[in-house]
């Protein structure tokens, strides 16, 4: 065997620039995949996270008749009562935080310039309200605030305000009136991502109850497990004629949905670039096969058998694809690396249905690099079986001719 590696690396380098290119080629096909592959999991893995922190949660605990798209604050879509029933939630062991949230639908005005928004009243003093403790100016709300409001800062700025500056707020209420009041900016938050943090604004929990008129009443329980696979198991649990429970994926269909046919579009798309990447070595070894035509003939004469001159021309495709494998895995990993420390800065994408930050960071699993090293190496190896049994064929009185 040592023998066969001796040999094809003397072949190798007869042509050194060739064979360095091939590998390189190989190379940068193999990194290019590892980044695809970084580059989705850091996607996925934001939206999720932000999807599930700012949005859905693992769970959330509903009236039987509530309709999220209405946003109404209607006593009869509402949960009465709810500390009560957060309390109840957060005893269970699986749970990790539940609070009660109330969701209006309103407008900011100030001046002459307006924006439709979702005003949700949060419970400031709740861990679930994390994601909104990053401020770019101001302070955070407290619970028995009447006066303040928390806005993100993409709205800020499109209608010119900042910490201190008042604003009139417009809600619709219980009743199906519309009531007004002045707020005054405590603070301006950003969660990194713009699509949502222009389109809400926060308010003491107790506050919007009582702007709203929905008094002792809230939209949602918003509860956050400490094993989101338990989703399901929490939600059969804690289902009854009186409230509703969906899970996270219930939720969140799309963003299931996106995940399942994004790894069918990277198979295919991982697929053709190592296809690429292969022909360029298969096209290295054919060349080589007819370069070598009269040595392949001499070494057929004096005795060596078909399969060891296959075999000869495999070792040739194993160090090109191990050496080609090899750097392509560090560059990979380097970008990935980078890109996971410093972001991709997309901005405001725009998309509904579920959130993604502005700014990606690449994450690259060691399973992603397993697999796609795996898949590399094995259809390289088996694209090269062609050259290899293309050698292998040559009869050596035709080969020694032909080299004439």
């Amino acid at each position: 065997m040592m023998n066969y590696f001796k040999m094809a690396y003397r072949n190798l380098g007869r042509n050194r620039r060739r064979s360095l290119l091939s590998a390189l080629a190989l190379s940068i096909g193999l990194a290019l995949m590892l980044f695809i592959a970084s580059f989705y999991e850091g996607e996925m893995r934001s939206s999720m996270e932000s999807t599930l922190r700012l949005d859905s949660g693992h769970l959330q605990i509903r009236a039987a008749d509530y309709d999220p798209d209405k946003l109404s604050v209607a006593w009869e879509y509402l949960i009465e009562n709810p500390g009560q029933v957060a309390e109840q939630a957060a005893k269970l062991n699986q749970v990790d935080v539940a609070t009660p949230r109330l969701i209006a639908s309103g407008i900011v005005a100030v001046g002459d310039q307006s924006a439709g928004v979702e005003i949700m009243g949060i419970d400031p003093a709740s861990s679930a309200s994390d994601p909104y403790r990053r401020l770019t100016s101001g302070q955070f709300l407290t619970t028995d605030d009447r006066e303040g409001i928390l806005i993100g800062y993409p709205l800020a700025d499109s209608l010119g305000l900042k910490a201190g500056d008042q604003l009139n707020l417009l809600v619709n209420t219980s009743n199906g009136t519309v009531d007004e009041q002045f707020f005054t900016v405590r603070g301006i938050f950003t969660t990194g991502t713009t699509t949502y943090d222009k389109g809400i604004v926060l308010l003491p929990l107790s506050k919007a109850q009582a702007f709203s008129g929905a008094e002792n009443r809230a939209s949602i329980i918003f509860v956050l497990l400490k094993d989101r696979e338990q989703a399901g198991a929490l939600a059969a649990a804690l289902e009854s004629s009186n409230y509703q429970v969906e899970t996270w994926k219930d939720l969140n269909e799309i963003l299931v949905l996106m995940e399942d046919f994004s790894n069918a579009y990277l198979l295919i798309l991982n697929l053709i670039v190592v296809g690429v990447t292969a022909t360029v070595i298969v096209n290295t070894l054919v060349m080589s096969v007819f370069e070598r035509t009269r040595e392949i003939g001499i070494l057929t004469a004096i005795g060596m058998k078909g399969r060891q001159i296959s075999a000869l021309f495999l070792t040739e495709a194993s160090i090109l694809a191990l050496g080609g494998i090899a750097f392509g895995l560090l560059l990979g990993w380097g970008l990935s690396a980078y890109f996971g420390r410093v972001g991709i800065y997309f901005g405001d994408l725009g998309m509904t249905g579920f959130l993604i930050g502005d700014r990606i960071y690449t994450y690259l699993t060691l399973s992603d690099s397993l697999y796609l090293t795996v898949m590399t190496l094995i259809i390289t190896l088996f694209a090269s079986l062609y050259p290899a049994r293309l050698a292998s064929r040559m009869e050596p009185v035709e080969a020694l001719h032909g080299s004439d």
